[in-house]
């Protein structure tokens, strides 16, 4: 029961923390832009994405078409100094534009998952309170290595979002772990 009580504070913490991210202060936006010339944009990716939802590289090739080496060199002749995009398209309407109720709460499911998972790992360790805020936040380094860092180097995604991202998850799973520490070290 103290790892789930851990965990359910954790989740609220984080919760809150994404909240305060994206609502008060930048760090939700970073890297974020809006196109100029949205009806533009919409046309094109209708018109382009034609095999339906998706992540789109553009310019990308099939991966049948990699280990050719002519349709490769003719490729990357075409677009070496072509501008680049990663696109995740939905044909369907976006429903965040009605109402965020559903999104935040899968969000607190998730915040919650983690926190749990964070909490029972934390509880596994019998060391300080110092020493399990530092599990928590290298748990949240762990994460953003993986995840953000990846889509940063192999698909561009621009630095100060990626920074974002580690403001945003890592911090937030950080800080999570100040008050679960001190839960899980509190006498039974």
């Amino acid at each position: 029961m103290r790892i789930v009580i851990a965990g359910v504070i954790g989740g609220i913490v984080m919760f809150i923390w994404g909240a305060l991210a994206h609502v008060a202060l930048p760090i939700g936006e970073m890297g974020m832009k809006v196109a100029s010339n949205q009806d533009a944009v919409m046309t094109a990716m209708q018109a382009g994405a034609d095999k339906g939802a998706g992540v789109y590289m553009v310019p990308g090739m099939s991966p049948e078409e990699w280990r050719d080496e002519a349709a490769m060199a003719a490729f990357q002749s075409k677009y070496k100094d072509a501008p680049s995009a990663f696109v995740v398209y939905d044909p369907t309407p976006n429903p965040l534009i009605q109402t965020m109720g559903p999104a935040l709460g899968k969000q607190f499911v998730s915040n919650l998952l983690v926190a749990l998972l964070a909490a029972w790992i934390l509880a596994q360790a019998a060391t300080s309170f110092g020493t399990r805020v530092l599990m928590g936040a290298a748990m949240g380094l762990v994460t953003w290595l993986t995840v953000s860092v990846p889509y940063w180097n192999w698909y561009r995604f621009p630095m100060d979002f990626t920074i974002g991202a580690l403001l945003d998850s890592g911090l937030g799973l950080a800080l999570a772990s100040v008050p679960m520490a001190w839960w899980l070290g509190r006498r039974r």
